[in-house]
């Protein structure tokens, strides 16, 4: 029988020592991600406010814009655009960098976003994205994979409760007509304009169509109705806009809830004038500061428990958006 040198069975030593390995651990670990802030929302629920307020907070700031209609040249008044006053000095990027005849995709929108936002970095910034285009926001952060690499991300998101939001779209087409969208818009109407592409695809603009092919030849009368006419589909089609985003919102939420934070401001819209300004303070901003001040310095969790969250509960307002969007 042969016999098997015990030297053969004796354990071969490891290349690298516990100690060592140790000591090597952090040249394998990936190195720390910069951060960005992302604010979500349907139309109206103030999602421009508050990116501007945390910039004005968080200096130095800067804020992308990624509503899919601000992002193109002209109609200010009718895609609500922030005015210059209301920016307070905050640098915005692509608001209104798009030529209004062209389709400026999702894929347009990743590649612009991300050149701006690494700019905002390089210049130890923070990047607040900020608008309404939840698909923008989804191609960004879930199709580019450089981008994830990159960043850490964190959402909030403004909810409104739908009865609530509806009254206030309603009363800001109010406001917008008086502001002179039929004159703006007026001044943008091509007879052989396309709805389907660009800044005509706009809420606001396919709307005053038939008004303004006639106004020209139509009795007071007539143009009185067509134009009252327009002036209530825009709102419905505001209110129809709302809940499809709310729609979206839920499914992203699910997605991306552990770094993600529900803000009720219903309370702050059934108030006017100085209690607003009150209730925005406090139930808004002040919570917005904290949660971004522990984002930003990795001070403990971002996210309380769930029932801190919020007084509304969250999926019964997802409930009342599929029941509002089935009999709409």
């Amino acid at each position: 029988m042969n016999i098997v040198s015990l030297s053969v069975c004796q354990q071969v030593p490891p290349l690298v020592n516990f100690q060592t390995a140790l000591a090597m651990e952090p040249f394998f670990r990936h190195p720390p991600k910069d951060k960005a802030v992302v604010i979500l929302g349907a139309t109206g629920t103030g999602k421009s406010r508050l990116a501007i307020d945390l910039a004005t907070s968080f200096p130095p700031a800067e804020i992308v814009n990624s509503d899919k209609m601000q992002v193109y040249r002209g109609l200010d008044i009718t895609t609500n655009k922030v005015t210059e006053e209301e920016c307070r000095g905050v640098q915005h990027h692509l608001l209104g960098i798009a030529d209004p005849n062209s389709n400026f995709t999702a894929v347009d929108f990743t590649r612009h976003a991300s050149s701006a936002i690494d700019s905002i970095v390089r210049r130890d910034r923070l990047p607040i994205i900020a608008g309404g285009s939840n698909s923008y926001i989804e191609a960004l952060i879930e199709d580019d994979a450089a981008f994830r690499l990159k960043y850490e991300c964190f959402f909030l998101w403004v909810d409104v409760s739908l009865p609530v939001l509806d009254s206030f779209l309603s009363k800001r087409v109010d406001r917008m007509i008086k502001a002179g969208q039929v004159d703006e818009v007026r001044q943008f109407f091509d007879p052989a304009g396309d709805y389907t592409t660009g800044i005509r695809r706009a809420i606001g603009v396919p709307e005053f169509d038939e008004f303004l092919r006639t106004e020209a030849t139509a009795d007071e009368g007539t143009k009185k109705r067509l134009l009252e006419a327009a002036i209530a589909k825009i709102k419905a089609n505001n209110c129809s806009l709302a809940r499809r985003q709310i729609q979206k919102i839920h499914r992203l939420y699910n997605m991306w809830k552990r770094n993600a934070y529900r803000l009720d401001a219903t309370e702050v819209f059934t108030k006017s004038g100085d209690d607003a300004e009150e209730l925005w303070e406090t139930h808004v901003l002040a919570k917005s500061q904290r949660i971004v001040r522990k984002f930003l310095h990795n001070d403990g969790p971002m996210v309380p428990p769930a029932s801190a969250m919020s007084s509304v509960p969250l999926y019964p307002q997802a409930k009342q958006v599929a029941m509002a969007t089935a009999s709409h």
